[in-house]
């Protein structure tokens, strides 16, 4: 037997037992010759300039211009809006989940088959899988309780009678780690008028599958190379961390867990697909960072110490602390790669900085980021509720509207939108694979008015705006949108030309003071390479850079809120941009 496909095999063994070895010979059946859609093949190569950075929206993240939307689906609208707005900027479309729904915004599927209606079709897919790398969402730990697979195991009939998992009402729950403070276990009257209490890790509508159970694996085989035929390539694990229950232990990072992203991974290379995993676990760094196992797991893993240790240093002023846990990160390399953000369709989650901020300065900067307009969520905790979350707009947090407010007109706007991008320069200089909110990308602020519209915090950063009325935003060259938008082109544009910032090659994080935050890109010691110098600061600073060839430039000068990428080396050309160009 192959050494990869003896993998699978010894790894179903280790998740199934005695089971294992039937399982694997149902698993063989699914990948048939041409299973996933396409030949054997050499995948790939990834972590070239082609992979650019990745965008993360919604199907439907643009409202239409009038009330009857003229017929266009939103992922038509999508494509209209990117093919006029993005210019090459980003090349990597992360689509959050665009199934039939009935909550959270998409991630309480009901059909992982169907696109919903409400965002359009396969073809849409297609054809925007034509211009972009895609990304899919694969929510592996629950599901819809109005899905057809629900309904059937409340039912009893067909094959769903195991597939969630199910305690009895006086289970104890106080060892389980959760991301959420309502009750773990949800009930639900069957049929013949029992009752089941059903895990729900995320809502009372988020059924957690019961993977113990060899058939919900094979149905997520199955989906899994569905969506590689579809034109995934790249498949968020979302949830990740909670896939694997068993009584005793917290259901967290279960070692069965770690051995399904390996099966997947194994699943990838058997079948030589062109396609990564990306592992979704905001949990603190050490926990996060597990997911790359001995790099026969996770090929990507997002960065989640990173937001609010941004975020952190643009309230405080503070970025030692930020310097010292960018120094920790391992080199990328292939089948390694961070996904580096800072906002996205959820909030910023505190708990991945916790033992990398002092605690009190930590909670110092989250009473201002309140004051800003930031909502808390929580999670249990052994002493009760603890914060888990900041939902906000980025935007409002690091360039909220009292920055500019002392400096007249036009100027407040681009000393605002300056800061803005001085934070989200940050992710496009480290290592890996930047990854940009369509909100950061556009300037949003906050939508104040979703939480309660939607009952939930998260809404606060997901508001879907008419597409006439933000692409005349952004035609304004002198609002925030649109100043925002051209900062963000200019950066990206300079980030696509210069080699030393493919996704693996080498970083280091030169000493610097303050609000500064410095990354030197490129091989050493000869060769092009980028300083991305970053004050997260009002105050001016100063740097001097200690490697050559920026060694001999002397000390260098950044106003309050400069972001300034420096190009040296190679056949000797110098390339320089600074947020302070005006792009109006």
């Amino acid at each position: 037997m192959e050494p990869v496909k003896q993998k699978i095999k010894d790894l179903l063994e280790y998740i199934y037992g005695d089971q294992g070895s039937e399982v694997f010979l149902r698993l063989m059946a699914l990948l048939t010759p041409g299973a996933a859609g396409t030949g054997r093949a050499e995948p790939a190569p990834f972590g070239s300039r082609s992979d650019g950075a990745l965008l993360i929206t919604y199907g439907d993240m643009l409202g239409p211009p009038g009330p009857d939307g003229g017929g266009e689906t939103g992922l038509a609208r999508l494509a209209r809006f990117l093919a006029r707005w993005n210019r090459g900027a980003f090349t990597c479309l992360h689509l959050l989940p665009f199934h039939p729904y009935s909550s959270d915004d998409g991630f309480s599927v009901i059909d992982y088959r169907q696109v919903d209606r409400r965002f359009g079709t396969w073809e849409d897919i297609r054809e925007l899988g034509g211009q972009f790398k895609m990304v899919f969402d694969f929510v592996l730990n629950h599901g819809s309780v109005e899905s057809s697979w629900f309904k059937g195991f409340l039912s009893g009939e067909g094959p769903y009678e195991g597939w969630y998992i199910t305690k009895d009402g006086d289970f104890d729950p106080s060892g389980v780690v959760r991301p959420r403070t309502h009750p773990l276990l949800t009930p639900f009257t069957r049929r013949d008028g029992s009752v089941l209490h059903v895990w729900t890790t995320f809502s009372a509508d988020q059924a957690d599958y019961d993977f113990s159970n060899p058939s919900v694996l094979l149905e997520f085989v199955a989906i899994f190379l569905e969506y590689y035929r579809r034109g995934a390539r790249i498949v968020r694990l979302d949830a990740i961390a909670y896939l694997w229950k068993e009584e005793g232990t917290p259901c967290i990072h279960h070692p069965k867990t770690h051995a399904v992203v390996r099966l997947f991974r194994a699943l990838i290379d058997y079948l030589a697909l062109d396609l990564r995993i990306l592992t979704e676990t905001n949990v603190p760094h050490e926990e996060n960072i597990s997911y790359f196992g001995a790099g026969d797991e996770a090929h990507l893993v997002y960065n989640f110490a990173l937001p609010p240790l941004v975020l952190y240093t643009a309230i405080s002023g503070d970025g030692a602390p930020l310097r010292a846990w960018a120094r920790t990160l391992p080199p990328a390399r292939e089948g390694r790669i961070f996904l580096n953000f800072l906002a996205s369709h959820d909030g910023v989650g505190l708990t991945p900085a916790r033992g990398l901020v002092e605690e009190a300065a930590f909670a110092a900067v989250i009473e201002e980021a309140q004051r800003r307009g930031a909502l808390v969520s929580y999670k249990s905790g052994a002493g009760g509720p603890v914060p888990y979350e900041l939902n906000c707009s980025y935007a409002d947090m690091v360039a909220p509207e009292s920055l500019g407010a002392r400096l007249c007109g036009d100027e407040g706007v681009r000393l605002r939108a300056r800061a803005f991008i001085a934070a989200q320069a940050v992710l496009l200089s480290l290592p890996g694979l930047p990854a940009v909110y369509f909100h950061s990308w556009v300037g949003s602020r906050a939508w104040k008015e979703g939480p309660a519209l939607r009952g939930s915090n998260r809404a606060i950063n997901r508001e879907k705006p008419p597409i006439d009325l933000l692409e005349a935003e952004l035609e304004d060259p002198r609002s925030f949108r649109g100043r925002v938008y051209r900062l963000f082109g200019r950066f990206l544009d300079f980030r696509a030309a210069e080699e030393a910032f493919i996704p693996t090659a080498p970083h280091r994080i030169p000493d610097a003071a303050g609000a500064v935050f410095a990354v030197l890109r490129g091989p050493e010691p000869a060769g092009r390479r980028v300083l991305c110098l970053h004050n997260l600061g009002s105050a001016p600073a100063r740097f001097m850079a200690d490697a050559p060839p920026f060694d001999a430039l002397g000390p260098l000068s950044l106003e309050g809120w400069e972001t300034r990428w420096i190009a040296l080396g190679g056949n000797g050309e110098r390339r320089e941009i600074s947020s302070l160009d005006d792009p109006a």
